[in-house]
């Protein structure tokens, strides 16, 4: 059940604990998730930003915060190791429709399979997780849900998309997580061809949700980054750079 926790829910412990983090406001209905800056302390997360860990999973992935030209990037290095970083926000995705950001990997992974439990593992990926909705929950979530508001003071996330950066799922293939249908995985890339570049990525999320889970999405609970490896127990290095909420009013502004 280690992985089915991290993709069902992946920041119940996050949501609980930690409050709405600070985001910036631009112009047009853009709103900068993160344009990441120096952290506050040396070796320190980017500000805004909480480390996800997994009380079975040991070995944690290193994120640090490094500078590239006039940029700042967090940089993710796996080795058998899984844990993530996650950022809460409260926001209408009907309102905030299209994301995107930026990122690089060094490699991809060679025994990694999107469709197999035992290949649940990715260079790269960044999750959105959208809040707890009642009103389309069944009467098994509407108690289990409430039960963990009991003990945490807050519903965790009811459901998960997984933009992933793969190595044979093609390009645009949706699929359930090898978990749970809660979890949806998203193949934005694949394979080697865009290794070591900059990629910048766009989706829109709404019409992703709507597509995925066939309902109008709740809104978005928070962003996480994560870059694991523990099923394959391989290695992988990735980067993320801005991540971007928009409007779609915005688009054509």
């Amino acid at each position: 059940m280690r992985k089915a926790q991290r993709n069902i829910i992946y920041s119940f412990a996050c949501v609980a604990v930690f409050s709405l983090c600070a985001v910036a406001w631009g112009l047009d209905g853009e709103l900068l998730v993160d344009r990441f800056g120096p952290p506050t302390v040396p070796g320190g997360l980017p500000p805004g930003w909480t480390s996800l860990t997994f009380r079975k999973i040991p070995a944690k992935t290193r994120y640090t915060v490094i500078q590239e030209g006039d940029n700042y990037i967090v940089k993710a290095e796996s080795h058998g190791s899984a844990s993530g970083l996650y950022k809460a926000l409260d926001l209408d995705p009907k309102v905030y429709q299209i994301i995107s950001w930026r990122w690089k990997v060094e490699n991809i992974l060679t025994n990694a399979d999107a469709r197999r439990k035992e290949g649940d593992d990715y260079p790269a990926r960044l999750y959105v997780a959208f809040q707890y909705d009642a009103r389309n929950a069944t009467l098994w979530e509407r108690t289990s849900y409430g039960a963990y508001k009991l003990i945490y003071g807050d519903y965790p996330p009811q459901h998960v998309i997984n933009y992933i950066w793969d190595n044979r799922l093609p390009k645009g293939t949706a699929i359930d997580n090898a978990y749970t249908d809660r979890a949806k995985m998203i193949a934005v890339e694949s394979g080697t061809e865009n290794v070591g570049r900059w990629v910048i990525e766009e989706r829109n999320l709404y019409a992703d949700y709507k597509r995925l889970f066939a309902v109008e999405p709740p809104r978005i609970a928070g962003i996480a980054l994560m870059t694991d490896t523990d099923n394959t127990g391989e290695s992988a290095v990735a980067y993320y750079g801005d991540i971007v909420l928009r409007s779609v009013k915005s688009e054509g502004s």
